[in-house]
């Protein structure tokens, strides 16, 4: 049950919002609807959202790794049940994706630098954060210095995310069902 009702007033923002998801995802997403009760956090929500579809230092698989350890560390349903759906689009193997909550069970599955990423997503999400100088020098060594920055940065919005979705109590929407990934409830 969702801590705020995700019937928002029917604000001018929230409808341009409702259109666009419709238009690039198929469906309005809950976080979308729960922001909706302040337009003016839902506009700049929406503002970084987009711009950060412009980031592309880092290889897109890597980044979708880092977003769904980090969101399973912190236990966002939306965050994962969504992450699943945006890495069957990204072309990610089916039975890569279903082991990244469980990765260190399963690390024959993925590269080192995919270890690497998740290790560091993992660390980042740590309260208070667990990341060591000589995780991120590999990273430095392995990425560059762009692509680093872009890991931090794309961790800590996922953590932003993941925090507002789980305190909103916002769960799984029915995204990884719609692809060739299930979510392991």
């Amino acid at each position: 049950m969702t801590r705020i009702p995700l019937t928002p007033p029917r604000s001018l923002t929230l409808r341009i919002a409702e259109w666009y998801a419709r238009r690039v995802i198929g469906t309005v997403p809950d976080p979308a609807r729960a922001l909706g009760h302040h337009p003016r956090i839902l506009r700049s929500w929406l503002g970084l959202e987009r711009r950060v579809t412009s980031w592309h230092a880092l290889d897109p698989a890597l980044k979708q790794l880092a977003l769904m350890v980090s969101a399973a560390r912190i236990g966002c349903s939306w965050c994962l049940d969504f992450g699943y759906w945006e890495a069957d689009r990204l072309g990610l193997p089916a039975e890569k994706i279903r082991q990244v909550p469980a990765w260190r069970d399963h690390r024959e599955i993925f590269s080192d630098t995919e270890q690497l990423v998740m290790e560091y997503a993992e660390a980042m999400t740590e309260t208070p954060p667990a990341v060591t100088d000589g995780l991120a020098a590999a990273l430095r060594d392995t990425l560059g210095e762009k692509a680093f920055v872009e890991l931090t940065t794309i961790v800590a919005l996922e953590n932003l995310r993941s925090r507002v979705n789980s305190a909103f109590g916002l769960t799984a929407q029915g995204f990884s069902r719609t692809c060739a990934v299930s979510w392991p409830r």
